[in-house]
């Protein structure tokens, strides 16, 4: 048979508090007046009355005694009646001890469920707050009053931690809006041509060829994109496992994988890669934070200049550095190179992603996604540039070697460039 269910009451936190309390109330009474009776009882001495009884006699002329019938007391000595008179004051101890009891446990049924009551009274604001709150609207605050003890810093973690949601969720909100946007132009161009020039029969070869090296720059545009995109994904999924990495060697693997590109432009790429720095991390996301950087520069710099990469450390932080010798940036713009999706003004996005150079602009998420790398191996990519000298960025990692040398390091990366003065 099913058991019959409990009323809805007695399965809240409230019910539950309250009857600990009452137990734990009148344990500590009965435990009380049981020590109390105990300590009297061995302390005093106690027994019932055992009364002798007296008869009455009278004494005749002739000098004989005779018994009084129906004459006759109970007596006791003094020492009897104060022990009896202990031995009933106990018995009524005892009584009145399991009365209290009874008292004691209605009452504390009432002042636990009351003190429940008001020490929940948050936990009630937050549940109330927490069921208004969806995945769309996290504006909403509990904004606790009152003592700042355990219930109030609890109402004020959540606080925090739904306004780090809300932040996400804004962040993300933005980030599809955004690549929505970046996706729009590559698209249109890819129809418009395809409908004006492909589609149509009539268009010259030239038309074609043009209209197709057109198609095929927004493509690549898309798929640089579709590949950061990814790549921010899978570093948030925590999906790798970090080791130690030899930051000498990914900045010479990165620099393998763009000597074509750099050619292509006739650029030269020159290395001062220092073997020892090492960080703790994944070879694979490190790389292409570094790619990112050569991509970046290879793509501004002017052809025939020289890109240079370095690796090296300082004050027991490791650091790679890319610097080229492009248009610079402005320092007003220094900061918001790091924001998704913009581009410095350096140079002006065309129709179908390149600049004014013909050379593609980028997909505005290279800086970004090598911030987030770099950040999220508890290090920080910096930049200092000119105008019209060019540019150098600084991936700072904490150095493992200096680490296992117990030598120590600062709290934070130096604040200046380890390529030094430009005549380096």
């Amino acid at each position: 048979m099913a058991r019959p269910a409990l009323p809805a009451w007695s399965r809240t936190v409230r019910a539950r508090i309250t009857l600990l309390t009452s137990a734990l109330l009148v344990l500590a009474t009965a435990v009380i007046l049981l020590a109390v009776y105990l300590v009297l009882s061995w302390t005093i001495d106690a027994e019932p009355l055992d009364p002798v009884t007296v008869k009455k006699y009278w004494r005749s002329a002739d000098g004989e005694y005779h018994y009084k019938p129906g004459a006759e007391f109970q007596a006791a000595d003094i020492a009897d009646l104060q022990r009896a008179v202990n031995y009933n004051t106990l018995e009524r101890l005892r009584t009145f001890s399991f009365l209290a009891l009874a008292v004691m446990f209605l009452l504390s049924l009432v002042i636990g469920w009351f003190v429940a009551g008001r020490t929940l009274r948050p936990v009630g604001r937050i549940t109330a707050t927490a069921r208004e709150i969806n995945a769309t609207d996290l504006t909403r605050r509990i904004g606790a009053q009152g003592p700042h003890d355990e219930l109030r810093g609890l109402a004020d973690t959540i606080d925090a931690m739904l306004g780090r949601l809300d932040d996400a969720f804004r962040a993300e909100r933005d980030f599809v809006e955004d690549v929505s946007h970046e996706l729009r132009n590559p698209v249109a161009v890819i129809r418009a041509n395809v409908e004006a020039v492909l589609a149509d029969e009539s268009s010259t070869p030239e038309q074609r060829q043009e209209a197709t090296a057109v198609v095929t720059r927004a493509t690549d545009r898309m798929s640089r994109l579709l590949e950061d995109l990814l790549a921010t994904a899978r570093r948030r999924s925590g999906a790798f496992e970090d080791v130690d990495v030899d930051l000498a060697a990914v900045a010479a693997d990165a620099l393998d994988e763009h000597r074509v590109l750099a050619a292509g432009r006739s650029l030269h790429l020159r290395e001062r890669l220092a073997t020892g720095p090492t960080a703790y991390g994944e070879p694979g996301m490190l790389n292409r934070a570094v790619g990112n950087l050569l991509s970046n520069a290879i793509r501004l710099a002017p052809t025939g200049s020289t890109v240079t990469t370095a690796a090296g450390s300082q004050a027991g932080w490791a650091w790679i550095a890319v610097r080229d010798e492009g248009p610079g940036i402005p320092e007003d713009e220094q900061e918001r190179v790091f924001d998704r999706f913009v581009r410095g003004t350096n140079g002006s996005n065309g129709t179908d992603g390149s600049n004014g150079n013909g050379h593609h602009v980028g997909t505005g998420l290279g800086l970004p996604i090598a911030r987030q790398v770099v950040e999220s191996h508890g290090g920080r990519l910096v930049v200092f540039s000119e105008v019209g000298v060019g540019s150098t960025f600084v991936i700072w990692l904490p150095d493992r070697a200096v680490a296992r040398q117990n030598n120590g390091r600062e709290s934070g990366p130096p604040s200046n460039d380890p390529f030094g003065s430009r005549a380096g």
